[in-house]
C-alpha cells in the first residue's frame, strides 16, 4: 500500500511518499506553478529543467519552480487557492513525484479557518480522488483522500518522535503552524482538537517578508522585491544584491518580525480566552517557525515551545504517518 502526504503551500511543495512499515521519503520543491507558456527562456542553460512538466485540465503547465520565474502570471495567494490551476499543477507534481500509477491513500491539510468548512473539505478531497493525466502518457489513480486540519500534522509528527507517548496523553498541545499565506494554530487536549480554540491569522510569513523588503528600500533606496527576498532564503544565502550593493538580510527579518510576530500571538492569545485550563506546551512547526519563535516564546514565557527537527517538513511527515 502507498501512502502520500502532500503539504502544498503557497511558498513551498512539500510530500512525504512511501508504504507503511517504513519511513516516508521526504521532498521539498518552490511552489511556483504557471502555463508552460508564461516561462521564461534561461540565457545560459545545460539543457537541464529544475521543474516538472505536468497537464492541468489538458493543458501544459510547469510546477516546482520559483514563483519570481513565470511571466505574465500572478501568484495565488488567497483563500480560494485550492481551486486554482496552479494549485492543481502542484497536486499533479506531487503525483509525479511518488513515483506510483496508483497511490491508496493521500493525506493533506487546509488552514483551520477552511477545514471547519466541510463543504470546501469534500471539494478538495473529491479534486483528490479518482484518475489524473498527468503527462500525456502517464495517469495516476488516487483512491483515498482525507483532509485534516493543517497543524494536526505536526502534532502527530512530535507524538511519532517521542519515547513514551503516553507522557502527554492527558495533555494540552497548542500546535502553532506559520505558513507563507496564514498562520494557523490548534489546541490538542487528551487527543482530541479544540475546535473554538483553532485559529487562523493571515498576518504570515509573506507579511514579514513585504516588512523588510520596505525596511531595505528605506536604507538602500531600491525594491529587493519579495519573491526575490524569498528566493535568498530558499537558497540558504545571507545577502540580497541590491543596486550594486549586498545586503546582508538578517537584520531586516528580525525587525521585521518583531513587529508582526506580536500582531499574530494577540490573536492567538485571544481564541484561547474561552479556555478553563492553560496549554501545558507549545508546538511550534511549519516553514516560517524560525520567524515567530521569538514571539511566541515572549508570548508564553512560562511554557516550553518546542520545534522538531527541519519544522517545515513536520506536517507532511505527520499526514504520512496519519494514513499509514
Amino acid at each position: 500500500m502507498t501512502v502520500l502526504g502532500i503539504d502544498i503551500g503557497y511558498s513551498n511543495l512539500k510530500l512525504a511518499c512511501g508504504d507503511p512499515g517504513g519511513e516516508p521519503r521526504v521532498l521539498l520543491r518552490p511552489a511556483g506553478a504557471a502555463p508552460a507558456d508564461r516561462l521564461g527562456e534561461k540565457i545560459a542553460s545545460n539543457g537541464e529543467e529544475d521543474f516538472l512538466r505536468v497537464l492541468v485540465n489538458g493543458e501544459p503547465f510547469v510546477a516546482g519552480l520559483s514563483p519570481d520565474r513565470a511571466e505574465l502570471w500572478s501568484r495565488e495567494l488567497h483563500e480560494d487557492y485550492p481551486s486554482t490551476a496552479s494549485y492543481r499543477a502542484l497536486f499533479h507534481a506531487a503525483l509525479l513525484l511518488a513515483e506510483r500509477d496508483e497511490i491508496n491513500r493521500v493525506v493533506t491539510g487546509l488552514p483551520v479557518t477552511q477545514y471547519l468548512n466541510p463543504e470546501l473539505r469534500e471539494r478538495l478531497a473529491g479534486q483528490m480522488r479518482g484518475e489524473h493525466e498527468i503527462t500525456p502518457r502517464r495517469k495516476i489513480t488516487v483512491n483515498q483522500v482525507k483532509v485534516v486540519p493543517q497543524p494536526v500534522g505536526g502534532f502527530v509528527d512530535y507524538v511519532w518522535g517521542l519515547p513514551d507517548a503516553s507522557e502527554i496523553e492527558d495533555s494540552r498541545v497548542l500546535v502553532v503552524d506559520p505558513g507563507f499565506f496564514s498562520v494557523d494554530w490548534v489546541l490538542i487536549s487528551n487527543g482530541e482538537l479544540r475546535r473554538q480554540s483553532c485559529g487562523t491569522s493571515l498576518e504570515a510569513s509573506s507579511v514579514i517578508l513585504d516588512e523588510a523588503v520596505r525596511l531595505i528600500a528605506q536604507d538602500f533606496g531600491g525594491n529587493v522585491g519579495r519573491e526575490r527576498l524569498e528566493h535568498t532564503l530558499r537558497k540558504g544565502h545571507a545577502q540580497v544584491r541590491l543596486l550594486g550593493e549586498r545586503v546582508e538580510v538578517a537584520p531586516y527579518l528580525k525587525k521585521a518580525a518583531d513587529k508582526v510576530g506580536p500582531i499574530v500571538t494577540t490573536r492567538l492569545r485571544e481564541s484561547l480566552r474561552k479556555e478553563n485550563a492553560s496549554a501545558d506546551l507549545v508546538l511550534l512547526v511549519g516553514g516560517g517557525a524560525g520567524f515567530f519563535e521569538e514571539a511566541i516564546k515572549d508570548a508564553f514565557p512560562q511554557l516550553k515551545v518546542s520545534t522538531p527537527e527541519a519544522p517545515v517538513f513536520a506536517n507532511v511527515r505527520g499526514f504520512w504517518r496519519m494514513g499509514a
